[in-house]
């Protein structure tokens, strides 16, 4: 019988990797990843004010040559190749025309960063983010946050499109509609000039939008007319209906047909975010947490509805019917730094090394020491002693996700000595961010959603057992850490597979594709009463910072 084969797309923060599948056994038989120029330029950032900006020319390349050096790695039959499915980070916004183009791609908006997408982790509209919110509790209405986890977020759609209304006319002019990240790039596949056709992401619209079944879609008119008259027009050209990852929204047109070498035959599955494909990469089940550890977080889990029913979770990033598996209730929590809190100390403590001539220290002997940064740190800190009064730090260094969204809020360090040291201050901020993690596995246990285990994915997950024990330490639990390196783009692959009919359904597709786990961290009891005692200690130097932030104290 002839091989059928997926790809799966993953857009990450700082580039794009993709993955030739075999839909047999989920074996990988080629993978590329491809950088973004302009991003890792600096270009269309401003850090300082919390706005990044990522131009679509950084994907378009990327697209193009991930699926092109993969399918050409291998030579495999492009007959073969049934089917693909793109993740992207979420939410990030993008304005377009009436066509579906980016206004950044269009003559006049080359340059301007709000005609470009609206990166997840851009924090520029913390003042329209709150305005959602005070008008959800006061209007009257329903209140259009309950299934967001009753916080809506400056990372979000709506939030994100109002800032760049208010802030830029001539982008507010000629956008005629906003596409997520995901469904912007399977458009591109698909697409044939019908926006109003076009089958938008489920997983989207329901985890950043605002989006539910229960009132009819979007949220209603009267209540986006109180935000801005502009809202109502731009909900005009989005979407009713919303669709799961394992339906195709299309077959490859020809333009890209062309470009990949590829058939237009091949299914293009609806899109996704990248935590949620990472989750049918780790065979997420019910009961399951699965940990997305990257330079942020993403913490999903899926339900059945009739466990989850009409009730709400506080504080978290939504809960959604199909978000992840269809049939299934997918909620979805995180932080909103995990690896950057650690890039930030490493930038940190690297920055007499970057002021060198390079005649005194090469750009690459540069490079080389500070990626060791990290490894010589972690060696250190897991040696240290355990102590009461050890460095005590917050993880809200890019504002807080969940539980309870605040993206004003800010890190902070405790206990400083002068006996505190780089590898101390580091291990502080490893711990920082486990009991975050912690902080958000207790929202849902008291919350009512039970959590019997734990798998890890990503970067962080693969590459520091230092910071996996310590997790696992404060969660009390153990960890599994998923086999695939890339499980997001696995994922993308099952959901892939699905939509060109090779497999059923997600569930027999996970189990034919699934690779398995290759490690297990075990708590350490000793460990486990220690940071018990230092999680209180966190909760109280969270309350305290938050309580002086807002006034109250």
């Amino acid at each position: 019988m002839s091989k059928e084969y997926t790809i799966g797309i993953d857009y990450g923060t700082d580039s794009v990797r993709a993955l030739l599948v075999d839909c047999s056994n989920g074996n990988t038989l080629a993978t590329h990843v491809h950088h973004y120029q302009r991003w890792n330029a600096g270009k269309y950032c401003n850090p300082g004010v919390n706005q990044f900006r990522q131009h679509t020319l950084d994907h378009i390349e990327g697209l193009e040559n991930t699926i092109i050096e993969v399918i050409r790695s291998k030579g495999v039959d492009i007959g073969q190749v049934k089917g693909i499915c793109i993740d992207t980070t979420g939410s990030s916004p993008i304005a377009v025309d009436e066509t579906g183009t980016p206004l950044c791609l269009k003559p006049g908006f080359e340059e301007n960063p709000n005609a470009m997408l609206v990166l997840w982790k851009d924090h520029t509209a913390i003042e329209e983010a709150e305005e959602i919110n005070r008008l959800a509790r006061s209007w009257g209405g329903e209140d259009f946050t309950k299934y967001e986890g009753g916080i809506y977020s400056s990372e979000w759609f709506w939030a994100k499109i109002l800032h760049i209304a208010r802030n830029d006319k001539e982008v507010k002019e000629n956008a005629h509609s906003w596409m997520e990240h995901c469904d912007l790039m399977t458009y591109m596949l698909v697409g044939n000039n019908n926006l109003a056709e076009f089958k938008r992401s489920r997983c989207a619209a329901g985890h950043k939008a605002m989006w539910h079944e229960s009132w009819g879609g979007l949220p209603g008119d009267p209540f986006l007319e109180q935000l801005d008259p502009y809202l109502p027009k731009v909900k005009k050209h989005l979407y009713e209906n919303t669709f799961t990852s394992d339906v195709p929204a299309g077959t490859l047109n020809a333009e890209w047909a062309e470009r990949l070498g590829l058939s237009t035959d091949v299914k293009v599955s609806v899109g996704t975010f990248d935590a949620h494909a990472g989750a049918v990469g780790a065979e997420v089940e019910e009961f399951t947490l699965v940990r997305v550890m990257g330079t942020s977080t993403c913490d999903i889990i899926v339900s059945p509805g009739s466990v989850v029913g009409d009730s709400t979770v506080k504080g978290i990033c939504g809960q959604v019917d199909g978000s992840v598996l269809p049939g299934m209730i997918g909620l979805e929590a995180g932080q909103s730094a995990f690896g950057d809190v650690l890039a930030w100390f490493r930038e940190l403590v690297s920055w007499p090394i970057d002021q060198l001539q390079d005649d005194v220290l090469p750009q690459d002997q540069k490079h080389k020491l500070k990626e060791s940064i990290i490894q010589g740190l972690s060696e250190a800190a897991e040696q240290l002693p355990d102590h009461d009064h050890d460095v005590l730090a917050l993880d809200w260094i890019n504002g807080r996700r969940t539980p309870d969204a605040n993206q004003n809020l800010e890190a902070a360090m405790l206990n400083l000595s002068l006996g505190s040291g780089a590898p101390q201050i580091f291990k502080a901020l490893v711990e920082a961010i486990c009991y975050g993690s912690k902080a958000i596995v207790d929202r849902f246990e008291d919350e009512g959603v039970e959590i019997k285990s734990v798998v890890g994915i990503g970067g962080v997950a693969k590459k520091s057992a230092f910071i996996m024990q310590t997790l696992a330490n404060v969660l009390n639990m153990p960890i599994k850490i998923a086999v695939s390196e890339q499980a997001p783009a696995l994922g993308a692959a099952m959901y892939a597979s699905v939509a060109a009919g090779i497999h059923e359904n997600i569930e027999i597709a996970m189990k034919k594709m699934g690779n398995g786990f290759e490690k297990i961290y075990e708590p350490e009891r000793g460990k486990v009463l220690h940071y018990i005692q230092r999680y209180k200690s966190y909760l109280s130097l969270g309350n305290y910072v938050e309580s002086t932030m807002n006034g109250n104290v």
